[in-house]
């Protein structure tokens, strides 16, 4: 399972999204109400879960590209993709 995106600037994005409205819900009850609680729903949406899974999700779409796993006999090593 990849938590990552297609783009580094559609992660962000969804991290503004994420964030955004997760603040908005929980700083804009004394104006709103209760009814502010409905962003909840999307800032689940924006992190694919929550906020850990976003920062994963980011962490794997820096290093997308960048980086090889190469599992020989049961030890496995990570290291620099070669250009």
């Amino acid at each position: 399972m990849t938590f990552a995106s297609t783009s580094l600037p559609r992660h962000l994005i969804r991290g503004v999204i994420g964030f955004g409205s997760l603040i908005a819900a929980f700083a804009l009850p004394p104006t709103v109400g209760p009814a502010s609680l409905l962003l909840l729903p999307v800032t689940l949406l924006a992190f694919r879960g929550c906020p850990t899974c976003w920062v994963i999700g980011l962490i794997e779409t820096i290093s997308r590209g960048r980086l090889q796993r190469d599992c020989v006999d049961g030890q496995c090593t990570l290291a620099s993709r070669p250009s």
